[in-house]
């Protein structure tokens, strides 16, 4: 057999498969849809999306992926068609730091697929009003960098909003400097939002070491200012660059290889355990002597492994503080629900900001 037959004969056996997956997304869609109708015939506020479903779906996939292509890519392909499916359904809202561009897009889109509406808000604080007014279904706002630590607004916000954590998303962060111009030289001024100048910072001071640089809301806002101005500079992603009609002058000016930042998807409901789960907790100690050390102890007692822990200013008053603490496992599990059991005699805030699955993606 010829070359040109070998060829003919393969692209013929694609194209049968490209028919066969064709149909099997037609027959998925069209189950996911008479989930919503059983759904809306039991309960006409049924919640739709799943979250510990969708995390049990994706690790299942990537456990059965035999190649060639990997992990990542085989659950990204299989994240679009449940968002796809999930959006016949009900179509979601989802509210996010804008403007369009920005990383917490791109986080939302991740987590979420590219079938849902995202809504572009101008602060954290107007995703979690959106939210909790009911405009949107869900928000995504970021809350800790793996340069540059937490983001306090985001924690901050959790002090007083009732809004459960109802999943995460991680997503490295490549930041590119973007201009109109030609040439870095000409560059004087430089916008971002402050982590990304932050996150920057050692290249700015080898290669712009004399250029001003503007601390903006987000990277997108960046690098619509930097449009209007031949001599200005935007620190900002590649969706930025296209939407705004910027040159990449720099590519992954970021200091650390393997800048991460971690998201959080918030929400109103809570959500059932998918077996590979963490618990967010705000707790503040009575103001005794080892108040701390009381409240970390039935952690250790129980076996429950401490993530992340944070401190905060309560608010309440001077030199009082709330800590966030993130543990592994879901609060229904018996040796967290112990621990919290143990937390909320002890603590003199305990709050459950939410149980919710690991990132998959």
């Amino acid at each position: 057999m010829s070359d040109d037959q070998q060829l003919k004969a393969i692209r013929n056996r694609i194209n049968e498969l490209d028919e066969q997956i064709q149909a099997l997304i037609s027959q998925r869609a069209e189950a996911a849809q008479e989930v919503a109708q059983i759904k809306l015939a039991a309960d006409a506020q049924a919640e739709f999306y799943r979250p510990e479903r969708e995390a049990d779906v994706l690790r299942k996939v990537k456990a059965r992926n035999q190649g060639p292509l990997d992990d990542e890519e085989i659950a990204r392909l299989f994240r679009e068609i449940m968002s796809a499916c999930l959006a016949l359904e009900e179509p979601m809202k989802i509210a996010f730091l804008g403007p369009d561009g920005t990383f917490t897009q791109a986080a939302a889109l991740k987590h979420f697929g590219h079938s849902v509406q995202t809504q572009s808000v101008g602060s954290i604080s107007e995703v979690f009003r959106d939210v909790e007014s009911g405009a949107c279904h869900y928000g995504v706002v970021p809350v800790e960098n793996s340069t540059e630590g937490v983001v306090t607004h985001t924690l901050d916000m959790f002090l007083s909003s009732p809004l459960q954590i109802c999943g995460e998303v991680s997503l490295r962060i490549n930041h590119h400097l973007l201009s109109t111009s030609e040439e870095i030289a000409q560059i004087q001024t430089i916008y971002s939002h402050q982590q990304s100048l932050a996150q920057c910072r050692g290249w700015l001071d080898r290669n712009l070491p004399l250029a001003k640089r503007v601390s903006v809301g987000s990277n997108a806002e960046a690098a619509r200012i930097a449009a209007a101005d031949s001599q200005s500079a935007a620190i900002a992603s590649e969706a930025a660059a296209e939407i705004y009609g910027l040159k990449i002058l720099s590519q992954s000016i970021e200091d650390e290889p393997g800048n991460t930042t971690r998201f959080l998807v918030i929400g109103k409901q809570e959500v059932a355990s998918c077996g590979s789960d963490k618990t967010s907790l705000l707790l503040a100690t009575r103001n005794v002597a080892g108040g701390l050390h009381r409240l970390l102890a039935p952690l250790a007692e129980h076996s429950v492994s401490m993530t992340r822990i944070e401190s905060r200013p309560s608010r309440r008053g001077r030199w009082e503080y709330v800590f966030f603490v993130d543990i592994d496992g879901h609060k229904d599990d018996d040796n967290v629900a112990q621990v919290l059991e143990n937390l909320k005699n002890e603590a003199q805030v305990c709050k459950i900001l939410g149980s919710y699955p690991k990132a998959v993606l």
